[in-house]
Protein backbone atom coordinates (compact mmCIF):
# COMPACT_ATOMS: atom_id res chain seq x y z
CA UNK A 1 0.00 0.00 0.00
CA UNK A 2 1.18 3.53 -0.73
CA UNK A 3 0.27 6.72 1.09
CA UNK A 4 1.15 10.28 0.10
CA UNK A 5 1.56 12.73 2.98
CA UNK A 6 1.90 16.47 2.54
CA UNK A 7 3.12 17.43 6.01
CA UNK A 8 5.02 16.13 9.00
CA UNK A 9 1.71 15.81 10.84
CA UNK A 10 0.27 13.61 8.08
CA UNK A 11 3.41 11.43 8.19
CA UNK A 12 2.96 11.07 11.95
CA UNK A 13 -0.72 10.18 11.43
CA UNK A 14 0.31 7.38 9.03
CA UNK A 15 2.57 5.92 11.75
CA UNK A 16 -0.24 6.22 14.29
CA UNK A 17 -2.61 4.31 12.03
CA UNK A 18 -0.07 1.57 11.35
CA UNK A 19 0.29 0.51 15.00
CA UNK A 20 -3.40 -0.27 15.35
CA UNK A 21 -2.83 -3.36 13.21
CA UNK A 22 0.37 -4.58 14.86
CA UNK A 23 0.67 -7.39 17.37
CA UNK A 24 3.15 -7.65 20.23
CA UNK A 25 6.66 -8.29 18.98
CA UNK A 26 6.10 -6.72 15.55
CA UNK A 27 9.12 -5.29 13.76
CA UNK A 28 8.68 -2.20 11.58
CA UNK A 29 11.69 -1.89 9.28
CA UNK A 30 12.04 1.73 8.12
CA UNK A 31 13.92 2.79 5.00
CA UNK A 32 14.57 6.28 3.66
CA UNK A 33 17.21 8.93 3.16
CA UNK A 34 18.25 11.45 5.80
CA UNK A 35 15.33 13.76 6.46
CA UNK A 36 12.81 11.51 4.71
CA UNK A 37 10.48 11.38 7.71
CA UNK A 38 11.36 8.11 9.45
CA UNK A 39 11.45 9.64 12.93
CA UNK A 40 8.21 11.55 12.29
CA UNK A 41 6.59 8.23 11.33
CA UNK A 42 7.86 6.68 14.59
CA UNK A 43 6.52 9.66 16.57
CA UNK A 44 3.10 8.78 15.17
CA UNK A 45 3.60 5.13 16.08
CA UNK A 46 4.39 6.22 19.62
CA UNK A 47 1.24 8.33 19.82
CA UNK A 48 -0.77 5.34 18.59
CA UNK A 49 0.74 3.25 21.39
CA UNK A 50 -0.32 5.77 24.04
CA UNK A 51 3.19 7.13 24.59
CA UNK A 52 3.07 10.70 25.86
CA UNK A 53 6.75 11.65 26.05
CA UNK A 54 8.82 13.32 23.34
CA UNK A 55 10.16 10.88 20.73
CA UNK A 56 13.63 11.66 19.37
CA UNK A 57 15.90 9.86 16.95
CA UNK A 58 18.23 7.49 18.83
CA UNK A 59 21.14 8.17 16.46
CA UNK A 60 23.76 8.31 19.22
CA UNK A 61 22.15 5.97 21.74
CA UNK A 62 21.20 3.31 19.13
CA UNK A 63 17.89 2.54 20.89
CA UNK A 64 15.31 4.54 22.84
CA UNK A 65 12.71 2.74 24.93
CA UNK A 66 9.24 4.21 25.42
CA UNK A 67 6.43 2.96 27.65
CA UNK A 68 2.77 3.53 26.91
CA UNK A 69 -0.16 1.18 26.37
CA UNK A 70 2.49 -1.03 24.76
CA UNK A 71 6.29 -0.69 24.71
CA UNK A 72 8.06 0.83 21.73
CA UNK A 73 11.74 0.19 21.04
CA UNK A 74 13.04 2.78 18.56
CA UNK A 75 16.32 1.75 16.94
CA UNK A 76 18.58 3.81 14.68
CA UNK A 77 21.05 1.60 12.84
CA UNK A 78 22.83 4.40 10.97
CA UNK A 79 26.06 3.96 12.92
CA UNK A 80 26.10 0.14 12.89
CA UNK A 81 28.03 -1.81 10.29
CA UNK A 82 25.86 -4.93 10.29
CA UNK A 83 23.53 -7.30 12.11
CA UNK A 84 26.27 -8.68 14.38
CA UNK A 85 26.50 -5.31 16.13
CA UNK A 86 22.73 -5.31 16.63
CA UNK A 87 22.91 -8.69 18.34
CA UNK A 88 25.76 -7.33 20.50
CA UNK A 89 23.46 -4.63 21.92
CA UNK A 90 20.79 -7.16 22.89
CA UNK A 91 18.45 -7.34 19.87
CA UNK A 92 17.14 -10.76 20.93
CA UNK A 93 16.36 -9.44 24.42
CA UNK A 94 14.26 -6.63 22.94
CA UNK A 95 12.38 -9.11 20.75
CA UNK A 96 11.72 -11.34 23.76
CA UNK A 97 10.12 -8.43 25.65
CA UNK A 98 7.28 -8.36 23.12
CA UNK A 99 7.17 -4.63 22.41
CA UNK A 100 6.98 -3.04 18.99
CA UNK A 101 10.40 -2.54 17.38
CA UNK A 102 10.75 0.39 14.97
CA UNK A 103 14.09 0.17 13.16
CA UNK A 104 15.46 3.12 11.18
CA UNK A 105 18.16 2.40 8.59
CA UNK A 106 17.03 -1.22 8.42
CA UNK A 107 19.08 -1.93 5.32
CA UNK A 108 22.16 -2.04 7.58
CA UNK A 109 20.84 -4.94 9.70
CA UNK A 110 18.45 -6.92 7.51
CA UNK A 111 20.24 -10.15 8.46
CA UNK A 112 18.87 -9.75 12.00
CA UNK A 113 15.24 -9.85 10.89
CA UNK A 114 13.20 -13.04 11.10
CA UNK A 115 11.14 -12.61 7.92
CA UNK A 116 7.88 -11.25 9.28
CA UNK A 117 8.68 -7.56 9.59
CA UNK A 118 6.65 -4.70 8.11
CA UNK A 119 8.63 -2.68 5.56
CA UNK A 120 8.04 1.08 5.49
CA UNK A 121 9.84 2.96 2.72
CA UNK A 122 9.62 6.75 2.94
CA UNK A 123 10.65 8.85 -0.04
CA UNK A 124 10.55 12.59 -0.61
CA UNK A 125 8.83 13.60 -3.84
CA UNK A 126 9.69 16.51 -6.11
CA UNK A 127 6.56 18.28 -4.86
CA UNK A 128 7.84 18.17 -1.27
CA UNK A 129 5.42 15.50 -0.09
CA UNK A 130 6.30 12.04 1.21
CA UNK A 131 5.53 8.76 -0.52
CA UNK A 132 5.17 6.05 2.13
CA UNK A 133 5.10 2.46 0.91
CA UNK A 134 4.06 -0.12 3.49
CA UNK A 135 4.27 -3.85 2.92
CA UNK A 136 4.74 -7.03 4.87
CA UNK A 137 7.78 -9.11 4.08
CA UNK A 138 7.01 -11.77 1.48
CA UNK A 139 7.98 -14.36 4.09
CA UNK A 140 5.38 -12.94 6.48
CA UNK A 141 3.65 -15.34 8.82
CA UNK A 142 0.54 -13.16 9.08
CA UNK A 143 1.43 -11.67 12.47
CA UNK A 144 -0.09 -8.29 11.73
CA UNK A 145 -2.96 -6.57 10.07
CA UNK A 146 -0.90 -3.75 8.57
CA UNK A 147 -2.85 -3.63 5.31
CA UNK A 148 -6.23 -3.35 7.02
CA UNK A 149 -5.47 -0.35 9.22
CA UNK A 150 -5.64 2.26 6.43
Amino acid sequence: MTIITKSEEETEKAGEKLVSGLVEGSIVALYGDLGAGKTAFVRGMARGLGIKCRVLSPTFTIVNEYEGDRELFHFDMYRLSGPDELFDIGWEDYLARGGICAVEWSERVEGAFNGDEIHVIIERTAAGSRKISISENTLSKGRSNADTCF
